[in-house]
């Protein structure tokens, strides 16, 4: 319920003592930034209802409120406030205020936080993305900085992030020390839902929380506004929604079970806007000016399960994207105004992903000939934009911890029917750093930009400086698209201009 200042709600009363006020821990963060509407995400304390107020200024002088909902046990305390009718062009500043159900004369002190409106005409938009969050046993290490690639992302000042999934490592326990190779102290901060593996809510939760912790997240977070994705780690490596796990640490062993744990922890604790007929639908677009509409796709829960992949037609079983979300794609890709689509998917299209010696993870199966497996939904979206002549079309992946640019071709391809795109990778934001994989040719991709070093020893800490984002840098007048990779210092280390077609 929207309202001008000073509507039903009483103005926040004075609490004296700071400690009985309710308390804001975790921050606050915006998402789903579109044309007029955007989505406020906040967590308390204790049973408490959320207020938002906005304005156009720093000094609220414009303040508009929007009463929201309770924020209750069964939502692990979180709740989000839908912001509507918003100026185009506008960074929009907020704070979220708290008043305590049980005392309402108690209000919390305020979260702020800003984003940018998408322009409504031609204008210069900058749109960043990566991927991979406290992975490999790299947690906050305050003695280090925390999670520095957020502080280093939010200098870069963004319209938008992408965050393409691993937004937590829920399989992944920290140990409180990680001795380094040069004999040094990698010193983690452990909680005690990060010293197992999560099975229950409540220890997803505390996975999505402890990264909550980390200062340089916060302040990303109150800055920037999100498009958030998953990928695997927010459930279990590598897992498919059929999969019953051989894994001694879970005594949970159906993956459907610990997928909906997760994916519940997941809404709650990302500032994304629910789909109206289905609730737990990841996969979404959002337009960003006349310029920019992203494409968020979901390659976890629709996919048969990971195998040779070598299957010779469509169906459940060589699904990565699932038929209705193909569907989707094509029917959002040919309908889209913007000059750059930009598909934002969790796995890259041509490494190879192996899931144990004879399974793959990913799209690609190493096989070198015509498409076969998850490499049919992928062929038959190519061929569709061919079709219907859907131009500049822009991807951008994560996954492999690491970062890279490649260059799609149907010359150099065994399947030929799709015009040549870019695909960038970019990640770990604070994980560990791997590379390269293999690349398979049956869409003819060339390797233009690898930034890890030759040989490199798997498993890089953050410390080692691998930590890697990439930009989308689209100049409002000309349409130029200037796709970059950057790495934990904000150095751009590569860059390409792409310009428009038709």
């Amino acid at each position: 319920m929207a309202e001008a200042a000073g509507g039903v709600l009483a103005a926040p009363a004075l609490v004296t003592a700071d400690a009985a006020r309710p308390g804001i821990p975790s921050g606050t963060s915006a998402g789903d930034v579109t044309a007029g509407r955007a989505t406020v995400w906040s967590r308390c304390d204790r049973p408490a209802r959320m207020v938002v107020e906005y304005a156009t200024t720093e000094s609220f002088t414009d303040l508009r409120r929007v009463v929201g909902p309770a924020a209750l046990e069964d939502s692990g305390f979180t709740a989000r406030v839908e912001l509507r009718d918003l100026p185009p062009g506008q960074r929009i500043s907020y704070r979220v205020l708290f008043q305590d159900l049980a005392d309402l004369k108690g209000w919390s002190l305020p979260a702020t936080g800003s984003f940018r409106t998408p322009a409504a005409g031609a204008a210069d938009v900058r749109l960043a993305w990566s991927a991979d969050t406290a992975g490999q046993g790299w947690g906050i290490s305050l003695d280090w900085g925390g999670m520095r690639l957020y502080e280093t992302m939010r200098q870069a000042a963004p319209d938008v992030f992408i965050h393409l999934g691993d937004t937590i490592y829920a399989d992944q326990p920290m140990k409180p020390e990680v001795t380094l190779d040069d004999g040094t102290l990698w010193r983690n901060l452990v909680t005690p839902a990060k010293s197992k593996v999560a099975e229950t809510l409540e220890e997803f939760r505390g996975n999505h929380l402890y990264n909550l912790m980390d200062e340089n997240v916060r302040r990303f977070n109150g800055e920037v506004g999100q498009v958030v994705i998953w990928d695997d780690h927010e459930v279990h490596d590598n897992w498919y929604p059929t999969e019953i796990l051989d894994d001694p640490r879970f005594t949970v062993k159906s993956v459907a079970l610990l997928a909906a744990r997760a994916k519940r922890a997941f809404f709650e604790h990302q500032p994304i806007r629910l789909c109206p007929d289905e609730a737990e639908r990841v996969y979404r677009a959002y337009a960003y000016g006349p310029h920019v509409e992203v494409f968020a796709l979901d390659m976890r829960s629709y996919r048969g399960a990971n195998s040779p992949n070598r299957q010779a037609t469509l169906g459940p079983d060589s699904a990565i994207l699932g038929s209705a979300q193909v569907e989707w794609l094509k029917s959002s890709l040919a309908a889209s105004r913007a000059t750059w689509k930009v598909v934002a998917s969790d796995m890259p299209l041509g490494l190879v992903v192996h899931d144990g010696p004879t399974d793959f993870e990913a799209v690609a199966n190493g096989d070198p000939g015509a498409p076969l497996g998850r490499e049919l939904e992928i062929a038959g979206v190519l061929r569709f934009l061919r079709e219907r002549k859907v131009r500049n079309v822009v991807w951008v992946t994560a996954d492999v911890h690491y970062c890279a640019a490649h260059r799609y071709d149907p010359s150099r391809a065994r399947f030929t029917v799709f015009d040549p795109f870019w695909e960038f990778v970019a990640g770990p934001i604070h994980a560990g750093t791997f590379g390269p994989n293999e690349l398979d040719p049956t869409f003819g991709p060339e390797v233009r930009f690898t930034g890890i070093p030759a040989g490199m020893k798997p498993n890089r800490p953050p410390s080692e400086g691998l930590q890697f984002f990439g930009m989308l840098a689209v100049d409002g007048k000309t349409r130029v698209m200037t796709a970059s990779l950057h790495d934990l210092s904000g150095k751009a280390i590569f860059r390409q201009e792409l310009n428009p077609e038709s």
